[in-house]
């Protein structure tokens, strides 16, 4: 049939569709400063912990605290009943009042003894032996005021008092209850909580890091964070390094100082320590998805201003958590691909996925 020939010869073939664009996240070189941290998971530790013993016999006639209290040093915590000291602090008393007037009339004899001896109605033995008797005297007056001092200090010691400022924790006697003296159990338990210390440990690899900024007398921040290492507690500062390292883990203990005004931290809490080691300054930096590893080079996909792809070999430096940083091969402002980079090749066209959200949702209204 000519007229299906001559159709079939002036026909022209559909033109090749240009590739769509590939949807991909992107984002800026930035040029900033780096801090530089160093983890490891430690244990809140107390400077001072304390229980809280009598150290005389008696009934307990009153507890003072509360508990969970936050305690001063010096406070009033319990009241032994003080009666029976306050006799033997009389009786003391009474002893040292006879001790003196004894005293007082040996050296009086002594006195006269000795003006007599002169005119020879005394011999020496019986001056020797009076004044004797006043050394003896004088002895067992400084027993007897030992004695009144003892009983004095047993009296004091029916007021138990806070040694530190810290919180107490739960009661373990209760008023009306005998207490002995130096109990085992105490009556109740103060730990400081203000300043408290974080013991944590780090890889044995890292110590000449840390020793780096220690010698050149650098106060290195540390910084306590939850269990999910979302929270961060408290901010303090490191103080000292351990002296040998722990074979078994390869680690070495870290000591750092919390000052801890908010009482976030707790002893013997576990939380997880970071240390600033360094600060990279006014370094380039790229979200560390961005990098790519190949078999011969390190490379970004790089995207050039008429939204096309070019693949740039990298030298990077140290990493921090979801950041790199850049030594070669980028300047700050350009824009670097973070995801969709496993169907992009060098000079792929692409889209950001915000460009494309907002053409679908253009065509959606239309």
């Amino acid at each position: 049939r000519p007229w299906v020939t001559l159709m079939t010869s002036g026909s022209v073939p559909p033109a090749k569709q240009p590739p769509k664009p590939i949807p991909v996240v992107t984002a800026v070189v930035k040029q900033r400063d780096l801090n530089l941290y160093l983890n490891g998971l430690g244990t809140v530790t107390a400077f001072k912990t304390v229980t809280i013993r009598s150290r005389v016999e008696g009934e307990l006639q009153k507890v003072t605290f509360e508990e969970g209290q936050l305690v001063r040093e010096g406070d009033l915590l319990a009241q032994i009943d003080p009666r029976p000291y306050e006799v033997q602090r009389d009786q003391a008393e009474g002893q040292l009042a006879k001790e003196e007037a004894t005293l007082k009339a040996a050296k009086q004899m002594a006195a006269r003894y000795n003006q007599l001896l002169p005119l020879k109605t005394v011999t020496q033995q019986e001056v020797d032996e009076q004044n004797a008797i006043v050394q003896q005297t004088e002895g067992g007056l400084q027993t007897v005021r030992a004695t009144l001092e003892n009983a004095k200090l047993q009296l004091a010691y029916c007021r138990i008092m806070a040694p530190i400022s810290g919180r107490i924790g739960l009661r373990l006697v209760d008023q009306g209850n005998i207490v002995r003296a130096n109990d085992s159990n105490g009556l109740a338990v103060i730990t400081q909580l203000q300043p408290i210390s974080l013991l944590f440990t780090i890889p044995q690899d890292d110590i000449i890091r840390v020793q780096k900024e220690m010698r050149v007398g650098e106060s290195l921040p540390v910084d306590a964070f939850d269990r999910d290492f979302k929270t961060k507690l408290a901010t303090g500062k490191l103080v000292a390094i351990d002296n040998q390292v722990d074979p078994t883990t390869g680690t070495v203990r870290l000591k750092a100082v919390f000052e801890n005004e908010d009482s976030s931290l707790f002893p013997n809490q576990f939380v997880n320590a970071r240390l600033l080691v360094d600060t990279q300054r006014n370094t380039l930096t790229v979200p560390s998805a961005a990098v790519q590893r190949g078999p011969n080079s390190t490379f970004v996909y790089v995207v050039q201003s008429e939204e096309t792809v070019e693949l740039r070999t990298i030298e990077i430096g140290p990493a921090e958590g979801s950041e790199t940083s850049i030594i070669n091969g980028l300047t700050a402002g350009e824009i670097v691909v973070t995801e969709g980079l496993d169907k992009l090749q060098p000079g792929s066209k692409v889209t950001t996925r915000d460009k494309q959200q907002s053409k679908d949702k253009s065509g959606e209204r239309i």
